[in-house]
Formats: C-alpha cells, sequence, structure tokens
C-alpha cells in the first residue's frame, strides 16, 4: 500500500484499557509548540535516554518544518486536547536496511498504565506491515525494563544485548538492546496468497 492510501486512515480513535479515548493522528506543522511542550513535559531522568536534544526549541521546529513521513513517520496521541504520547515508525528509503523499519514510543507518565505506548506501537507496527515493511526493530538501554516487556508482548524478540555499550546525555553507559519482530506471515514463507 502507498503511505499516501495509509495517511487517509487519520485521525483515528483508539478506546484504552480503562475505557478512555486518544485519537491519534501524524505529526503536523502547526504541532511545534505542543510537541515541544510534551519533550518538556517528559521527566528529565527519562530524557536522558534519547537521542536527540528535545528540549531545544531548534530540534523541534525542524522536526515540525521538514516533515517527511516517508522517512519519520511521528504518530501523536492526543488526549485532553494534548499530545500525551508519540510513536515514530523510522524507515530507511534506501540501502541495506530498507525492509526494516525502526519503533520509537513515547508516553508522558500521566498517560502510562492504560496501555496507549501498546496501542500506538501495535498501530506503527500495522502500518510498517501495510506499507511492505518485512521486519521492525526497536532499541531500549537495559533499565528500560517495562518498555522491552510490553515489546515482547507485542511479539518482539530479544536480537541483541550489548553490556555498557550506549552513553546517556550524561555520558553514563548503559547496556543496549535490540528487538525485532518479522512481520512476515505463515502464508507468505509459504508462497501463499
Amino acid at each position: 500500500m502507498s503511505l499516501e492510501f495509509e495517511l487517509q486512515k487519520y485521525p483515528k480513535e483508539i478506546k484504552l484499557k480503562d475505557g478512555s479515548k486518544s485519537r491519534m493522528r501524524p505529526l503536523r506543522k502547526d504541532d511545534e509548540r505542543s510537541f515541544h511542550e510534551f519533550f518538556l513535559a517528559v521527566p528529565e531522568a527519562e530524557r536522558m535516554f534519547i537521542k536527540h536534544r528535545v528540549t531545544e526549541p531548534d530540534t523541534i521546529r525542524d522536526w515540525c518544518r521538514n516533515i517527511d513521513l516517508g522517512r519519520n513517520l511521528p504518530l501523536l496521541a492526543i488526549q485532553d486536547r494534548k499530545i500525551a504520547g508519540v510513536a515514530t515508525l523510522h524507515q530507511q528509503l534506501g540501502g541495506w536496511k530498507r525492509h526494516i523499519g525502526r519503533v520509537s514510543v513515547l508516553v508522558l507518565p500521566q498517560y502510562r498504565g492504560r496501555g496507549l505506548a501498546r496501542a500506538m506501537v501495535a498501530e506503527i507496527v500495522a502500518l510498517a506491515r501495510s506499507l511492505g515493511l518485512e521486519k521492525v526493530e526497536a532499541e531500549f538501554i537495559g533499565s528500560q525494563e517495562a518498555a522491552v516487556k510490553m515489546f515482547a508482548l507485542l511479539g518482539f524478540s530479544n536480537l541483541v544485548r550489548l553490556e555498557d555499550y550506549v552513553k546517556d546525555m550524561q555520558a553514563i553507559t548503559h547496556d543496549y538492546i535490540l528487538m525485532g519482530v518479522d512481520l512476515k506471515t505463515d502464508e507468505e514463507y509459504a508462497g501463499v496468497g
């Protein structure tokens, strides 16, 4: 399927396990201020593990002004008229990893425990499958145990774990974990369909 066709499905409302609802939609240029506010609301201890300097307005401005949904597709979860979470499908448009997507997800603490992150990751995986990707991977540091468990529940398995391999923004080393899920169905493996 084409990306344009898939994007027609949004905004999409999802029901969470506590009965509340969240609306998912892709990032837009006019989200700059609320997207920056979202990252500022992330606890500082958790921001240490984000690869980019998300508290700097220039970083968020660049993301919002140079949206390329074919390369990075951030899906926002809107609740209480603000961004409660974001899950992004990252893609290589060429090269030896062009068949593999990468997912990242972040939900604000006050919206956790309702199944929002799980619903967002499931949505990204379904999108990746619809776009023809064959695999989706996710990266973690060793202390992100809850996230690793949630991804395992969604079918991701550990591909690699490297001890003291990555450094957070304070230069503290952590284990690196790469998990992945194969998107090919049994019928595709059998040549049926």
